[in-house]
């Protein structure tokens, strides 16, 4: 009997796992109810606004979703072996873009901010490029060497790359994607098994330095403030959070009906962007929230499962650092429609509006259901045929046999003396 390792073949690299078909599954359902309720959400305010086209939004939101597909066919197949080899490449362009949006003649500006960088429709946001660009350095800085999450000085230039990121998105100014940003690294590093007296101290600065820059700030102040009671100025910074709570406590246990949500004509800022969980608790109620709850919770289960089998350190990393980008970015969105944290602009993953974070998140799936079809090869025992053609080695003998077959010796030749003796008697 040998003991020997499954071989794999080119069709069982191919078949799906699991989790592969959970991430599979939960993703495409989002991104079906994405379509949905982004319709719901934005065609009466572009009726109503002159545009004459109610579907103009739905448009671009398919025409994104065809685009982040693509590529998460391509990274479902090629993923870990395509962003190992071009990390370098991808880290640059991220960087660069969030110099390029913030100089002038290049960064588009809306809504008091300047995150885009294109022309007409054609416009991408660096920021949710930087988010995936993390991850893919973090997982290949530490697999690298392992040892060197020992202390935080063995993670210098992460932090220092995070430390860049942060303030280029902050200039613009996104507080919310800086968040999750940092969020991200933290997780990365508890995977990368950073001591957690190190995370307490690096912690610490962050949050200290969130706190200085909201409260440098007029906007972010009266967000902060909104947040702490936003009735105190419901017209005014907490008007938002007001027509959220409004929406959501409208929708009760089941909702007044898909395509009936009154908030979203002109009362809820956004709404089909950051605000969207909110249509979705008016229109389809507490059932509807759950759900979308439930498809979060089939990709985290199955984002961290395929890290825990992964066959490598980066494919872990990589899988852990995919799946902590989409649940903080979720987890985020929902505390702040549900007023538990600050608005902060961040998107529902697959869902809300925006062309950028689709096609990234789109992308990034496509490379942990990567990870998810390659999983570390089991040993399993299998009985191995011998060729009959060979002589069959002889087994050795231990001392018991030895002295068991010594003493059935004696004893014939002692009856064979015995019986010579009566013969020559006779």
């Amino acid at each position: 009997m040998k003991l020997r390792l499954p071989q794999r073949s080119a069709g069982a690299r191919e078949a799906m796992t699991f989790e592969h078909s959970m991430l599979r599954t939960a993703t495409l359902c989002l991104i079906a109810f994405g379509a949905v309720m982004v319709y719901s959400a934005s065609s009466g305010t572009s009726l109503l606004q002159g545009g004459g086209d109610s579907s103009q939004y739905l448009k671009r939101y398919l025409l994104s979703a065809v685009l982040g597909l693509v590529a998460l066919g391509y990274f479902s197949k090629h993923g870990v072996a395509t962003v190992k080899r071009f990390t370098p490449v991808i880290l640059f362009a991220s960087l660069a873009g969030l110099v390029l949006v913030l100089m002038p003649g290049f960064g588009i500006q809306a809504n008091g901010a300047q995150r885009w960088i294109g022309a007409g429709p054609l416009q991408i946001q660096p920021s949710e490029l930087a988010k995936l660009a993390l991850v893919l350095y973090a997982a290949g800085l530490i697999a690298a060497k392992p040892r060197r999450t020992r202390s935080l000085k063995g993670v210098g230039p992460l932090i220092l790359i995070a430390a860049v990121m942060g303030l280029l998105i902050i200039a613009e100014p996104d507080l919310g994607t800086t968040i999750v940003i940092s969020l991200t690294l933290g997780a990365l590093l508890v995977v990368g098994g950073v001591p957690m007296r190190h995370l307490a101290m690096l912690a610490g600065t962050l949050v200290f330095l969130v706190l200085v820059v909201a409260l440098l700030e007029p906007y972010r102040r009266a967000r902060l403030t909104a947040f702490l009671n936003p009735w105190a100025d419901a017209q005014g910074s907490g008007f938002q959070s007001v027509q959220a709570m409004i929406a959501i406590g409208s929708g009760g246990p089941f909702g007044v009906g898909l395509g009936q949500s009154v908030q979203k004509l002109f009362y809820l800022p956004e709404a089909h962007t950051d605000m969207i969980l909110a249509v979705i608790g008016e229109e389809l109620g507490f059932v509807g929230i759950a759900g979308v709850l439930f498809l979060y919770g089939m990709i985290a289960y199955a984002g961290l499962r395929a890290a825990r089998l992964a066959r490598d350190l980066y494919s872990k990393l990589l899988a852990a650092g995919i799946t902590s980008v989409i649940l903080i970015q979720a987890t985020v969105n929902f505390f702040a429609v549900l007023g538990v944290l600050p608005l902060t602009g961040v998107p529902l993953p697959f869902i809300s509006y925006g062309n950028s974070n689709l096609v990234v998140l789109l992308a990034g799936m496509g490379i942990l259901i990567n990870v998810a079809q390659r999983p570390a090869a089991r040993a399993k025992l299998r009985v191995v045929q011998g060729d009959r053609s060979r002589p069959k080695p002889k087994a050795k003998r231990t001392a018991d046999a030895d002295s068991r077959d010594r003493s059935r010796g004696n004893r014939r030749a002692r009856g064979a003396g015995a019986g010579g003796r009566r013969r020559a008697a006779g």
